[in-house]
């Protein structure tokens, strides 16, 4: 399980990342950007599955679609789902939306936390359940103190966790039927890369340094995604769920660094927030301490 945990907080730390870095990609749009993503992801995927000899993974979920009908929908319906997710995280920073995003985010873990308690019946440590208290009551005064819930919030909070249930309900959590998914997005993802070419050839030309930011993108959003997607696989649900708190407090920092402003009734709940993720750092490092030690 501490695997896992290491591969969600890489892949926190690289959204973070990416979610900061994504205004340096002007003059281009959220979708351009969202397009590039998925374009550089299908091949970084397809070579990470190859040297981790889990290329059979694609042929087995391909397979199915003789045997399983549900699949022919089930698939294009995740592969949109998290198109949508994909396409809102970096469309927010550039227009001036990034903290209801973040908000999002900070809803989605207990959105997660109550459905793997529900649906798979997960318990909670004594330190995961005061991190979820915590984490609540700050989501409840952000709720009393604002005016309502935004679309981003609820596409985020809702979204990501019918799409993680849909995909274990159909046994293609991992990083093969993720692979399936791109590439069913790959149309969509050149034609709002590229369109007909002119608009992509006059921003490069207006600055050239994209051909190196383009691609430094890709990488970076392909490395991210595939560490979330094995941390969705080795986790349980709703450790997953509560460890995604490190990256709406990551997506926060870069909204700040951006130029947007917390107003003073928003603080309580960012400090709720930083006492939950506290807390489950804490309990890493305690299960760490009483790790026996490895024999000499």
């Amino acid at each position: 399980m501490s695997k896992g945990v290491l591969v969600s907080l890489v892949a926190s730390l690289l959204f973070g990342l990416m979610y900061y870095a994504s205004p340096q990609l002007a003059p281009l749009q959220g979708a351009a950007i969202f397009g590039w993503r998925v374009v550089f992801a299908v091949p970084l995927v397809a070579l990470m599955l190859h040297l981790g000899g889990e290329k059979t993974l694609i042929i087995d979920t391909l397979r199915r679609l003789r045997t399983e009908p549900r699949l022919w929908w089930a698939l294009p319906l995740c592969a949109g789902m998290v198109g949508v997710q994909l396409w809102l995280f970096l469309w927010a920073p550039l227009h001036g939306r990034a903290l209801q995003v973040s908000m999002g985010y900070f809803l989605l873990p207990l959105m997660m936390v109550l459905l793997g308690r529900v649906v798979y019946g997960e318990r909670l440590s004594r330190l995961q359940t005061w991190a979820v208290t915590s984490a609540a009551i700050g989501v409840g005064w952000a709720l009393l103190h604002s005016n309502g819930l935004s679309w981003e919030m609820l596409l985020v909070a809702l979204g990501y966790p019918a799409y993680f249930l849909l995909r274990r309900h159909l046994r293609i959590g991992h990083l093969g039927g993720f692979w399936i998914e791109l590439l069913l997005l790959l149309p969509v993802a050149v034609w709002a890369a590229i369109g007909d070419g002119q608009l992509l050839a006059q921003q490069v030309a207006q600055r050239p340094l994209l051909l190196l930011l383009i691609p430094l993108l890709g990488i970076i959003s392909a490395a991210a995604l595939m560490c979330y997607m094995q941390a969705s696989k080795m986790l349980p649900f709703s450790l997953f769920g509560l460890l995604t708190y490190v990256e709406p407090v990551l997506l926060m920092l870069a909204a700040l660094l951006l130029g947007e402003s917390v107003g003073h009734g928003q603080w309580p709940t960012y400090l709720a927030i930083w006492i939950a993720v506290a807390l489950l750092a804490l309990e890493g490092a305690l299960r760490l301490r009483a790790r026996p030690p490895l024999s000499p």
